[in-house]
């Protein structure tokens, strides 16, 4: 049990790291810089909790794809991963 969650959990971080990348593929793209400039951007005005929870949309396929499948405990995990992310913008937003 504990170790279905804890791989849910960390397909959940994966796949919040994959969004924030491809948001920042798209936002550069749209602005005409790269990715990295605008992770810079964002890390330097201090905007970056806006690219964690955009980036953090897919781990709803992670979710409703393991409930698919059965797999409810990797689920819970993906969810915990996506409250991290949650608590984490949270923090970086206010601190």
């Amino acid at each position: 049990m504990k170790k279905e969650i804890g791989i849910g959990f960390i397909t959940g971080l994966i796949v919040n790291g994959l969004g924030v990348l491809v948001c920042a593929l798209i936002i550069g793209y749209v602005k005409g810089s790269d990715w990295e400039q605008t992770l810079r951007f964002y890390w330097e005005s201090d905007n970056l909790w806006m690219l964690i929870t955009l980036g953090a949309l897919p781990n709803l396929a992670a979710f409703f794809g393991f409930l698919k499948i059965n797999r409810d405990y990797r689920a819970r995990g993906v969810l915990l991963a996506t409250f991290v992310a949650a608590i984490s913008s949270y923090l970086i937003y206010f601190l």
